[in-house]
């Protein structure tokens, strides 16, 4: 743990990282993400956890593969090495969080940057910002005090559209309780992308306010505020913006 030269090494100073945790800020549970090149030092570092008596079972190391970037728009880069900076500059914040959350940490991610700034519904991304901006421009043209007196009457949601997307929203406590279990935060991203799918099909089969019915367009306007309200809890859970126009 320390060099001929008397410094130590990055193994002296990781234990002592870790031992701050456990002893004297008394974490109950530390969650590291490597590269797929530390993966031997995960046993060195939890014998040392267990030599100073802590539970080496509540350290747990999770294990990421490469990313490959896949554009012509990195051009400005010297060599083969794009930093996280330069990436953020180049696409955004949005798309990097969620690009880097599509998918499982021992998978390969290929991560298109041409993809990420396409404004089209190729783009998860966008396709997944669109559904809520299209949901909020909905909820903004209508007139509450309209409805004040009309009876909600959730039975009226009977189209196909509007069943699909009902049965999509009231996942998102076992999506949750999936992710916090697993560390597995690739399945918010599957999940907002299925939602999105299904505010679009809503948003073309069933018109929300209509003539003539209010009860049927309450029930539309009530299940719109439901869908809104999902998809920005997808949303601000990844660290990703949930515009009201585009």
């Amino acid at each position: 743990m320390v060099r001929s030269s008397g410094a130590p090494t990055y193994f002296a100073t990781d234990i002592a990282y870790h031992f701050d945790k456990f002893a004297n800020r008394k974490f109950d549970r530390v969650i590291n993400i490597w590269g797929a090149d530390h993966q031997g030092h995960i046993s060195r570092l939890k014998a040392a956890m267990t030599a100073l008596g802590i539970d080496a079972s509540r350290l747990k190391v999770l294990i990421t593969q490469m990313v490959t970037l896949k554009s012509s728009r990195m051009s400005k880069r010297a060599g083969d090495l794009v930093t996280m900076r330069q990436l953020v500059d180049t696409i955004g914040s949005d798309a990097c969080r969620y690009f880097f959350l599509s998918r499982s940490l021992d998978s390969h991610l290929d991560f298109d940057l041409d993809l990420a700034t396409t404004q089209s519904s190729e783009n998860p991304v966008y396709y997944i910002q669109y559904a809520h901006a299209r949901i909020c421009s909905i909820l903004t043209s209508v007139d509450d005090t309209h409805y004040v007196k009309v009876p909600l009457n959730l039975e009226r949601l009977t189209h196909e559209a509007e069943q699909s997307l009902i049965k999509e929203l009231i996942l998102l406590p076992d999506i949750l309780m999936k992710v916090s279990e697993t560390l597995e935060p690739h399945h918010l991203t599957q999940s907002a992308s299925q939602l999105a799918a299904q505010v679009h099909w809503f948003y073309g089969q069933c018109k929300v306010i209509l003539e003539g019915d209010d009860e049927l367009s309450y029930a539309r306007i009530e299940l719109c505020r439901a869908a809104q309200i999902v998809l920005k809890k997808y949303l601000l859970l990844m660290g990703i913006s949930a515009p009201e126009h585009m």
